[in-house]
């Protein structure tokens, strides 16, 4: 079976890659079944180029298929901040990430009181895909449109979760389904765009082996 490494410790977004691939006979792993990888710095200036650099450096350094994510919230009043920098909002160290509740503190801060109607803002999935050369293949993104409350609702997901409402649904990501919020997710949306695009990497690879 294929092997593809997703290049994150998290085990929640393997098992949701892994269910979509299973069906193609391509297996996924994360960061967190090997006893050495690598720690990338996530020093990018965009979230593609966060992604391409895990992916690139994973694969050179474990010799496998890697496909690297970054994703992370923008918020149009703040010049699409927090941007990248989504995990370390809270905190001046340039590698340390901040804690959720410190982070959302802080962007409930810089938007004051502004209506909601000023409140705009998008989650955006960046992915690339490496071969264990580390040569690019293929990348992928998605984003998902919403708005910041005034206080956090829900105790599902991570991050901002429960501060970004999808306008059409009336809830935030926090009070949704995790079932919808693997339909309409910006990692969702950009996972869908590139696995047709992995299948077919692994199909080579395959051929070629």
């Amino acid at each position: 079976m294929f092997i593809l490494v997703l290049g994150t410790n998290n085990r929640k977004k393997g098992i949701e890659l892994a269910e979509l691939l299973a069906p193609h006979g391509i297996a996924v792993k994360t960061l967190a079944d090997f006893d050495r990888k690598l720690d990338v710095v996530e020093d990018g200036a965009t979230f593609i180029e966060n992604a391409r650099k895990k992916a690139v450096e994973q694969a050179r350094f474990l010799g496998r298929w890697v496909l690297g994510e970054d994703s992370g919230l923008s918020v149009d009043v703040l010049g699409g901040a927090p941007g990248v920098h989504s995990a370390r909002f809270a905190t001046k160290n340039a590698t340390e990430n901040a804690d959720d509740a410190a982070n959302n503190r802080l962007l409930l801060e810089r938007l004051g009181d502004l209506p909601l109607d000023k409140r705009t803002a998008y989650y955006t999935c960046t992915a690339a895909l490496s071969d264990p050369s580390g040569t690019l293949h293929t990348e992928s993104e998605g984003r998902c449109c919403g708005r910041i409350r005034f206080d956090a609702a829900g105790t599902n997901g991570f991050g901002y979760d429960p501060l970004f409402e999808v306008v059409e649904y009336h809830r935030t990501f926090g009070e949704l389904s995790p079932a919808i919020k693997r339909c309409i997710s910006h990692r969702a949306r950009a996972m869908r765009r590139i696995i047709p695009l992995i299948v077919e990497m692994a199909h080579r690879a395959r051929r070629m082996s």
